[in-house]
């Protein structure tokens, strides 16, 4: 049996940002990068390197200068427009250092937002009692008419990432998800994401400064001059 193709591909992806006058700013350098289904990745590297900008490229948030990225064996530069917010919409899901709950819905009223947006009636029509075994999963259980303001802020990014999660998609991007968190519930956050990678075998790919975090990963990789190579030695 021929092995299974990696679930995201970049090849030689770029991104340049005007500068003044002519002149333009070069994040990404030609980025190669292969993810494998189900794996867990750690992007790390100093503050402005373009950590965030290759997730949101990743992520069809942001499009590259030059290159391809594939998903799925897909070029996504070839889709577009509401085609590409629904494969975003079903295939990857997305936290973030700020949850972005709404502050006038419940915990599991925000958890099925994203299911508003799908076409697949299987993931709409399942997503109330998925919403609730996650959130039960995550510690969660009891709280699912309380508001965003009713919860701590470890509990509110437990609640983005069953929200992430609640369209079953392939690929889970988590940018400083533990940055605004405190240190227990920073190492909470983290344990969970891992747990629930190996659980669903969601790939994950997170973006953070913290090591002990990243450390966790299947693999680690640093962006550093546009570049994405092995961390260096401390």
């Amino acid at each position: 049996m021929a092995p299974a193709d990696p679930l995201l591909r970049l090849i030689n992806v770029t991104k340049r940002f005007a500068g003044v006058g002519d002149a333009s700013v070069s994040v990404l350098a030609g980025i190669d990068l292969t993810v494998e289904r189900g794996e867990s990745l750690a992007i790390v590297g100093p503050s402005g390197s373009g950590k965030s900008t290759l997730l949101s490229i990743i992520g069809t948030l942001d499009t590259p200068s030059s290159g391809t990225i594939e998903l799925e064996g897909r070029n996504l530069s070839q889709v577009r427009g509401a085609a590409l917010a629904a494969l975003r919409n079903r295939c990857i899901g997305f936290v973030f250092q700020a949850h972005y709950l709404l502050p006038q819905c419940t915990v599991f009223e925000n958890v099925l937002v994203p299911t508003l947006a799908t076409n697949n009636e299987v993931i709409r029509d399942g997503a109330p009692d998925r919403a609730r075994r996650l959130l039960e999963r995550v510690g969660l259980g009891q709280r699912l008419k309380h508001r965003p303001g009713q919860l701590s802020g470890g509990e509110r990014q437990r609640v983005a990432v069953v929200r992430a999660l609640i369209n079953e998609p392939q690929l889970l991007l988590a940018d400083e998800p533990t940055g605004a968190l405190d240190r227990v519930s920073a190492d909470q956050l983290g344990q969970m994401l891992l747990d629930l990678n190996r659980e669903t075998r969601v790939t994950l790919i997170v973006v953070t400064h913290a090591l002990s975090l990243a450390g966790k990963m299947e693999r680690m990789l640093e962006l550093r001059d546009g570049r994405l190579d092995r961390p260096r030695d401390p």
